[in-house]
């Protein structure tokens, strides 16, 4: 007999959307005091939640549903040629897996990545300790790639492992080797380590056609949508958003 587990929800205030200015958004949260594990994520990620700390929320706006659960299907995944390129580009490089644990090349690499992407961001002000609360869980097992040209750290990308796969909390890079395409070779590096692992998905958040810093995802193929409630590699509803 399956346990079962009685969750509250709450929702937040609407706030000015982070993705698209002209909208409003408003976000449902898992109860912050409920006994979080990761298997229970697991359920709630394929409902389409995800993470920020120890915080499990997802987009309930009312009227926009721009923001859409994918996933890559990583044994079947093929690159595309440019993906081939960046891959083969990169293998001068080395990757180490660790456990989370604060480093601070770990952290001035953050904010150098922010300073440079995201510099009126509200991360961009972020100490130490907010920093590591942000990327750290308390409940759910994470690996962070580190990815070194010999003894310089360029890249550290954050998953959480789930029974279904790895999901990808967070990536960050250092903005000035633009020509080696660090976010594409991460999410290949992510990609081969579900490979590794034996398992099925790579869960890469939310896709959404109108902005282009996440609309990137359905470059990674083949693509699995969360939509009506299941997983499906596309619809109606999708090919209306193409």
């Amino acid at each position: 007999m399956k346990e079962e587990i009685l969750l509250n929800f709450f929702l937040s205030a609407p706030q000015t959307c982070g993705y698209m200015a002209d909208r409003d958004s408003v976000s449902m949260f898992v109860d912050p005091n409920a006994d979080m594990s990761s298997h229970l994520y697991t359920y709630l990620i394929n409902q389409g939640f995800r993470r920020s700390a120890d915080f499990v929320y997802r987009p309930h706006c009312a009227d926009c549903k721009a923001c859409i659960p994918v996933r890559v299907h990583a044994p079947l995944f093929k690159p595309s040629r440019s993906q081939k390129r960046i891959w083969n580009r990169n293998q001068d490089l080395s990757i180490y897996p660790t456990r989370p644990e604060f480093k601070q090349a770990h952290f001035l690499l953050y904010k150098k990545y922010l300073d440079s992407r995201h510099p009126e961001g509200e991360m961009s002000d972020h100490s130490e300790e907010q920093y590591f609360n942000f990327v750290n869980s308390s409940w759910c097992p994470s690996i962070l790639y580190e990815i070194h040209l010999k003894d310089k750290l360029l890249a550290v990308a954050i998953v959480d492992q789930i029974n279904s796969g790895l999901s990808a909390f967070y990536t960050f890079f250092d903005p000035e080797e633009e020509k080696r395409s660090l976010g594409v070779f991460s999410v290949l590096v992510q990609i081969e380590a579900v490979k590794t692992l034996n398992m099925a998905y790579l869960y890469l958040g939310y896709w959404i056609k109108e902005c282009q810093k996440m609309n990137y995802k359905s470059n990674y193929q083949p693509l699995e949508y969360f939509i009506d409630n299941h997983w499906q590699k596309k619809n109606d509803y999708f090919e209306l958003q193409r």
